[in-house]
């Protein structure tokens, strides 16, 4: 099955995936959702690995995929936005034919993964296992030395409307360490510092812009939320200095 759907009118599929807990599976015949970790594979688990050498084929986004592409045997059903429904129709109809399946994803599916977790469960109409993954919001976390549970952590690297999301990161500014995966290219770390800096936040809060995480060319920019307002605007790659694999990250006062 893979209905229309409409992100601003809904429903939307991470509603989906979300709408239960995961069912008992049977564990010799599940499809699987993996998280492969921040692109560095010396992150992926040896689960999720093993879900990955085992399929008979793997769907995938191509800058997902291609990062296990040597990890497994199985065929790859690798898309891209425009044709995500086809790759994702052509992974059900092989699963329904009795093949077993994977799906990756970056980081860890729970971590802004939810929205193609329920596109995968309603290709293959089946319940889905999810495998996390290591996230690059851990990593972050790690970097910035902001602890998970004094931390409000918000995706915004999703379709659809982000006003609650915002309203969120508003609301807990100052008073709660954030941890953001910002939106390629209209909501980048520039324009939630913006955001914020509208709602009252203090400028100088210390701010961290951590790109490409566990990569050999990785990058953390520290700065004050002021100053990183400076660099808010535009919906481009060249609008923005920082890269599409980031996170932000806004310590508490």
């Amino acid at each position: 099955m893979t209905d229309d759907y409409d992100l601003d009118a809904g429903p939307d599929p991470a509603d989906f995936a979300a709408a239960e807990p995961e069912s008992e599976i049977a564990e010799e015949d599940p499809v699987h959702a993996v998280g492969i970790g921040p692109g560095n594979l010396d992150y992926l688990t040896p689960r999720g690995e093993r879900a990955i050498r085992e399929a008979d084929v793997v769907v995938g986004f191509e800058t997902v995929a291609e990062f296990v592409a040597d990890r497994t045997d199985a065929d790859l059903l690798t898309c891209g936005y425009a044709d995500e429904a086809e790759a994702l129709a052509e992974f059900g109809e092989r699963v329904a034919s009795g093949e077993s399946g994977t799906a990756v994803l970056m980081g860890d599916p729970n971590h802004s993964g939810y929205q193609f977790v329920g596109k995968v469960e309603q290709a293959t109409e089946r319940p889905v296992r999810v495998i996390p993954g290591i996230s690059s919001l851990q990593v972050a976390a790690g970097r910035a030395r902001t602890p998970m549970e004094d931390s409000a952590f918000v995706t915004l690297h999703k379709s659809g409307d982000l006003a609650p999301d915002l309203d969120r990161l508003r609301d807990a500014v100052g008073d709660r360490h954030l941890l953001v995966l910002p939106r390629p290219y209209d909501s980048m770390p520039g324009d939630v510092a913006a955001e914020l800096l509208d709602a009252g936040a203090d400028p100088s809060l210390t701010a961290l812009v951590c790109e490409r995480l566990t990569h050999d060319d990785e990058e953390i920019t520290r700065t004050t939320l002021g100053e990183l307002a400076e660099r808010a605007g535009g919906t481009a790659p060249e609008d923005t200095p920082f890269s599409d694999l980031s996170v932000l990250v806004v310590r508490a006062e």
